[in-house]
C-alpha cells in the first residue's frame, strides 16, 4: 500500500468529492476513483458509499482514514530520522499566498535555511483560503493562513501577526469613486468585489448582515491580490488585509475608506495538523517561525 494511494484517499475522506480531490490533486477523476478501488481491493471492504447524489464513509473507511493518516505521518517521521546524522535533512511542504511568500514568509526562511541548510522547502502559492484544507487533506505540512473562525480540532494555530480589513476603492476617478465620494456612502449602489470564500468572506457576511445592507456584489473572486487589482481598475470597491493592500505594489491605485465602525483584524499565521508537528522537521520549521516572529508580536 503506496504513500501517493493513502494520501488520495485521506482526500476524497476529507472532501467527500471525487472532482474538487481530482483537482486538488492534479488528477483525473478516473484515476483518483481507480486508486480507491484499489485500496478496496487490498482492505477487502468497501471504504466509501456512493450514489448519484452524495459519497459518505463507511465504518471501515473511518478507521481505515485514521490508520492512513498514522502511517503518512510515521513514513514522513522515518523519512526525516533517516537523514544526514545530527543534521535534519528532508523535505517540509509550505502552502502560502503570493503575498504572504515575501511579506511573511521571507524572514522565517531566511532563518531557518541558515539553521537546517540540508532541509529542502517546497513552496505551493495560491489563494490563502485553501490553506487550511490543503494541510487537512494532507498536501502539505504547513500553510500560511487567516485564522479560521472555527478552527478544526486536528490543527494547531501559531499566530504570527495581525493585519485589519480594510475597504478600497480606486484613486483614478471613475463611477464607484464618485459614488464614494458623493457623501455617506450607498452601501447598496456601490458595487462590491468580494472573496468567494475564506475567513474574510466570513467577516464582511456578518458585517453586512448586522447593517441590514444587501450587497450590489460585482464579482466573487479568489485571493485577496485578485480583488486589489480589479478594485484599481474601477470596477468596484473591494476588501483586504492592509497587508496585503501594502505588499500589493497597487497601494498607489487604490485608496482607503473609512467606515465609522472599524473592521475587524485578522490574525495570519502558521496552520499544521497536531500529528505532523511530532515530525522534527515540522516542528523545527514551526519553531524557527515562533522565535522569528516573537520580537515583532
Amino acid at each position: 500500500m503506496d504513500t501517493r494511494s493513502l494520501s488520495v484517499f485521506l482526500s476524497v475522506a476529507e472532501t467527500l468529492n471525487f472532482s474538487r480531490s481530482s483537482e486538488t490533486l492534479h488528477m483525473s477523476v478516473s484515476s483518483v476513483s481507480r486508486t480507491v478501488q484499489r485500496l478496496e481491493g487490498e482492505v477487502g471492504q468497501p471504504l466509501l458509499e456512493r450514489d448519484n447524489r452524495s459519497v459518505r464513509l463507511t465504518s471501515a473507511g473511518r478507521e481505515f482514514r485514521e490508520y492512513a493518516r498514522r502511517s503518512l505521518a510515521q513514513w514522513q517521521q522515518l523519512q526525516r530520522k533517516l537523514g544526514a546524522e545530527g543534521e535534519l535533512a528532508g523535505e517540509v511542504s509550505l502552502y502560502c499566498s503570493v503575498t504572504a511568500s515575501h511579506s511573511i514568509l521571507a524572514p522565517i526562511l531566511s532563518a531557518f535555511r541558515s539553521a537546517h541548510p540540508a532541509v529542502e522547502i517546497m513552496m505551493h502559492t495560491g489563494d490563502q483560503a485553501d490553506g487550511v484544507s490543503r494541510v487537512l487533506q494532507g498536501q502539505d505540512d504547513l500553510a500560511v493562513t487567516i485564522r479560521p473562525l472555527q478552527l478544526s480540532g486536528r490543527l494547531d494555530y501559531l499566530p504570527l501577526l495581525d493585519s485589519p480589513l480594510q475597504f478600497c476603492m480606486p484613486s483614478a476617478d471613475c463611477a464607484v469613486r464618485q459614488i464614494v465620494l458623493a457623501g455617506n456612502v450607498d452601501w447598496e449602489a456601490v458595487p462590491f468585489i468580494v472573496p468567494e470564500r475564506g475567513t474574510t468572506k466570513d467577516l464582511l457576511d456578518d458585517w453586512f448582515r448586522e447593517r441590514g445592507i444587501r450587497p450590489r456584489i460585482y464579482a466573487q473572486v479568489a485571493g485577496h491580490e485578485a480583488i486589489i487589482a480589479m478594485v484599481r481598475l474601477g470596477l468596484g470597491i473591494g476588501i483586504a488585509p492592509e497587508l496585503v493592500i501594502g505588499a500589493s505594489g497597487l497601494g498607489q491605485e487604490v485608496e482607503p475608506i473609512a467606515v465609522e465602525e472599524g473592521l475587524p483584524s485578522l490574525s495570519i499565521g502558521l496552520a499544521a495538523l497536531k500529528q505532523r508537528l511530532a515530525s522534527p522537521l515540522v516542528k523545527s520549521l514551526w519553531d524557527v517561525a515562533r522565535q522569528t516572529y516573537v520580537k515583532t508580536i
